[in-house]
């Protein structure tokens, strides 16, 4: 999504919140190069907030997780793997705020692969920043 940031309205604040450690959302945001900001919610408080549940065992590390860590394998090797430091169950979301307040539109992800598309984003946050 970073290389997308200027198709989205000049006011738009974008952050990443996650319930992961202070460290580990820092080297995220310096692996991944991120020209926005990475919260720490350590009690998911936001997470309960917007209604963000557990995914089952099956859902998060089914199918399409052996699918990704295959890829992962076939083009970085064995290292590309990391062995997950968080609560993997946990699902998130995406959501758009609007300047007053009010939140005008959401995605609650079944999955960790579960998330919408940079262009729903983009359309949700012009709609909401755009008066009438």
């Amino acid at each position: 999504m970073g290389d997308r940031l200027a198709d989205f309205p000049e006011t738009t604040i974008v952050a990443v919140v996650t319930f992961a450690t202070r460290g580990v959302a820092s080297a995220y945001r310096r692996r991944n190069e991120l020209a926005f900001s990475v919260l720490v919610d350590g009690s998911r408080a936001s997470y309960r907030a917007f209604g963000l549940g557990r995914g089952s065992v099956w859902r998060v590390w089914g199918v399409r997780a052996l699918r990704r860590y295959i890829e992962i394998v076939r083009s970085e090797g064995l290292w590309g793997l990391r062995r997950p430091t968080d609560d993997t169950l946990q699902l998130g979301g995406d959501f758009v705020v609007a300047p007053d307040g009010t939140l005008t539109w959401g995605f609650w992800g079944e999955g960790p692969d579960d998330r919408p598309s940079v262009d729903d984003l983009v359309a949700a946050v012009s709609k909401a920043v755009t008066p009438g």
